[in-house]
């Protein structure tokens, strides 16, 4: 199928309530289709702001929704077509996000700006589309991600307050509940097997991670973007026993065949 460049002209979605076309697309690469959902923060004061970022030329940014914090849902790339919104990043092997995504930006200002709570309309908001998007495009749970799952360390939107417990329940990717962080626990106890483990469950689930090695700085990063999404209570990055045994069970819940999730 031969994807027009000529800016959206209808929603995709009956739950838009708004179109506001960038001209920052391109054709998916060929072979394509939308198998990643990707849940961004806009990291910016205002919607309107958001917006006019990711409409301008110069700025080489795009994404085929934005939620505002009323609910409102702008779509703004067509979902046939590539939006640029997940930069340099990788998920199970795949390098070229922007082909294989549909991305979502959710108002919000993000750290830097206070990083407010998501209000529950919006959530309410991203449940709804998202529930559509993955329905019509057959995305399963286990790829519905944060811009922190796919590019560690470069981004940590939507970050540890984006509530994906409430939004599994609503249907929505996948979750478990992150098993207890013990705070009397000693640095560093877990042995070289445990972190090799760690590496085999972190890349089966689709992280970028070296196999090889001991817990360095590079397996830090990806620990902290795991624990952003999957045990927001505490994100230092440090691969401690609630952290593995919260991975070890995200990968049970998956499914696991020859070391990869099916």
């Amino acid at each position: 199928m031969t994807v027009s460049l000529i800016p959206i002209a209808r929603p995709d979605s009956l739950l838009v309530a708004d179109l506001h076309p960038s001209p920052n697309i391109e054709p998916r690469k060929p072979g394509y289709a939308p198998s990643i959902l990707v849940m961004h923060y806009t990291g910016l004061p205002t919607v309107e702001r958001a917006i006019d970022v990711l409409s301008r030329p110069d700025c080489k940014v795009s994404c085929h929704y934005v939620i505002d914090e009323d609910g409102r849902i702008i779509q703004m790339v067509a979902e046939e077509a590539r939006a640029w919104h997940a930069g340099v990043s990788y998920w199970g092997g795949e390098t070229d996000i922007n082909s294989a995504s549909i991305g979502i930006e959710i108002q919000n200002p993000g750290h830097m700006l206070g990083y407010p709570d998501f209000p529950a309309v919006q959530m309410r908001a991203v449940s709804a589309l998202a529930r559509d998007i993955t329905r019509r495009h057959d995305i399963p749970p286990h790829r519905v991600l944060a811009h922190s799952d796919i590019a560690p360390g470069r981004k940590i939107d939507p970050g540890e307050k984006f509530d994906w417990p409430w939004l599994a329940g609503q249907g929505v990717g996948l979750w478990v509940a992150p098993s207890p962080v013990d705070e009397t626990e000693t640095p560093c106890t877990l042995s070289s097997v445990d972190v090799a483990q760690a590496r085999d469950f972190l890349t089966a689930y689709g992280y970028k991670i070296d196999l090889k090695g001991s817990f360095d700085s590079d397996m830090q990063t990806v620990v902290r973007a795991f624990q952003l999404h999957f045990r927001p209570a505490k994100t230092d990055g440090k691969l401690d026993r609630s952290t593995l045994d919260t991975l070890s069970r995200l990968c049970a819940a998956a499914g696991l065949k020859d070391g990869r999730i099916v």
